[in-house]
């Protein structure tokens, strides 16, 4: 590429060529981000996210890290297994994230949902980064996530599983799928760290249907086999 000065052909500085590649980088950025990004109540679906309680205790031991009041609740004494994680508005590609910043969750909602999501941290952080974009008030979006969970089965042989468990990705949906009737194989998608099965991700559409969603099968776990560790006072 060459630039025009007074007639004569002067080539761009090593500067100019890095500008020009950021601004060239940026636009692409730019043109992949949804055109909605971050309006409240537009998005294309939901993802509803349980993650295995079990290994995320374990990973937290292995860190070392004692965590604060929210991760002592969720790893305490009481045995849970797949929690809500989350209910995540989502584009066909990609995700809205921080709609209002200045929103506040009132305290009593939090407690509400202690149930289902064993951490208040996690209430609180979920509602910020993801329930401001829904478009609901914080008590629907609370209410739309106690249906969502409602709405999916979790597979018996996975409710009170007392020793570890070694499984593969598909064996998990399979299960899911088995318990969940008109659950499409491309609605649903296992995730999983170095060793241990992380969470089980299902799409819904804003009506809490199930419905197909490529971006996040995309994104499951590719290992053969993940480890289950079983639950907590099991």
């Amino acid at each position: 590429m060459s630039v025009r000065c007074w007639g004569r052909p002067v080539l761009p500085s090593l500067g100019s060529l890095a500008l020009i590649t950021a601004i060239g980088l940026g636009a692409t950025a730019a043109s992949a981000q949804d055109r909605r990004q971050n309006a409240p109540g537009e998005f294309d679906f939901y993802v509803l996210s349980l993650s295995w309680s079990p290994s995320f205790c374990e990973d937290a031991a292995e860190r070392g890290n004692g965590g604060g009041r929210s991760q002592q609740i969720q790893c305490g004494g009481r045995p849970f297994s797949f929690v809500v994680h989350g209910l995540w508005p989502q584009y066909e590609r990609g995700f809205p994230e921080y709609c209002d910043r200045d929103s506040w969750l009132d305290r009593n909602i939090m407690t509400s949902m202690l149930d289902l999501m064993p951490a208040p941290g996690l209430i609180f952080n979920e509602w910020k980064k993801h329930g401001t974009c829904s478009g609901l008030g914080a008590r629907g979006y609370f209410e739309t996530i106690r249906k969502a969970r409602a709405a999916v089965k979790i597979p018996p042989e996975f409710i009170d599983l007392a020793s570890p468990k070694t499984v593969s990705p598909d064996d998990v949906e399979t299960a899911f799928i088995k318990a969940n009737p008109g659950l499409p194989a491309n609605a649903i998608a296992v995730t999983c760290n170095r060793s241990r099965l992380s969470e089980v991700r299902i799409c819904m559409a804003k009506d809490l249907q199930f419905r197909a969603c490529d971006e996040i099968d995309r994104r499951a776990c590719k290992r053969d086999q993940v480890t289950m560790p079983p639950v907590r006072g099991g």
